[in-house]
């Protein structure tokens, strides 16, 4: 448990134990404000319709807000040293090298991904499709007011994209990880000289066929089978609008849509799936191309 205190305690990582107190405790704090709501059903048009001004009484808070976290990081600042280390030594690299904690989830994703998938495309497509949601958001329903019942899909994609993948990414990175990338429990020791003995194949080899032949070339089917999994599983947004379709909801949101919309779950659902594959199997790649990897 040694270890573990020492991980808890370092200065880099105060920030991300305070993180997940704080968002368990808003979590816990938004479910129960919805979930009152929707059991008590006083939500009616008049007390929708109802106005507050921003002054007072939402600037005054904010105000309030800036000046206890001001007073928090100014004793932070006394209490806690920054978390500087020694001048960089080319002839010496720490291991393991750790991102600051807000980059973890990203140095975490290189391990399941290609470097350009996990470092460009996909935080791309994070900020793109956040930047989307009030366009694809046909529900106007739960705007201003706490509520489950009336957004539980937007509700529960939130809940497992980023508290569930993006927190659990960060606290992975930062408490199971340590020399050479290598998993440790959070209180056992770490030690700089352990082998893991880790085979990576891609997800064909599996199955016994080789992504390359002996002369380093492409296998033409692995290629094929990569290319049919990758396309099958964006089919199934297709599937789905085609026995879907018909229903209130797809015909509210529309074709571009709904497309727009399931690219973004699917993408989201391909970081578990590949963890997955990655941790339970050790599988790389499930499609290998001369240009990129997935």
């Amino acid at each position: 448990m040694h270890n573990l205190w020492e991980l808890i305690s370092k200065p880099d990582n105060i920030p991300i134990v305070g993180l997940l107190f704080l968002v368990i405790g808003y979590t816990w704090w938004a479910f129960h404000k919805a979930l009152k709501n929707d059991r008590q059903g006083y939500l009616d048009e008049a007390r929708l319709n109802e106005k507050i001004q921003v002054w007072p009484n939402l600037v005054r808070v904010e105000f309030l807000a800036a000046l206890f976290v001001m007073v928090i990081l100014l004793f932070w600042s006394f209490l806690i040293d920054a978390p500087l280390e020694a001048a960089a030594n080319p002839t010496l690299t720490p291991n393991p090298s750790k991102a600051p904690w807000y980059f973890l989830g990203l140095q975490e994703m290189l391990v399941y991904f290609d470097p350009w998938i996990a470092g460009v495309v996909m935080p791309s497509i994070i900020i793109v499709g956040l930047m989307a949601i009030p366009y694809i958001d046909v529900n106007e329903k739960g705007n201003g007011y706490y509520t489950f019942k009336e957004r539980k899909f937007a509700i529960i994609t939130y809940c497992v994209g980023f508290l569930i993948l993006w927190v659990a990414l960060i606290i992975l990175g930062t408490f199971w990880r340590g020399p050479g990338w290598y998993f440790f429990f959070p209180w056992q020791e770490w030690d700089t000289h352990r082998v893991v003995a880790l085979t990576n194949v891609d997800f064909t080899e599996l199955f016994g066929i080789h992504t390359r032949f002996a002369d380093n070339s492409l296998n033409p089917l692995a290629v094929a089978i990569g290319t049919i999994i990758i396309l099958g599983y964006y089919s199934l947004a297709g599937l789905f609008w085609l026995k879907r379709k018909n229903t209130e909801i797809l015909k509210k949101l529309g074709f571009a849509k709904y497309n727009i919309t399931a690219f973004l779950f699917l993408t989201m659902a391909a970081l578990p799936i590949k963890m997955f594959l990655r941790i339970g199997f050790n599988v790389k790649y499930i499609l290998v191309t001369p240009w990129f990897n997935i």
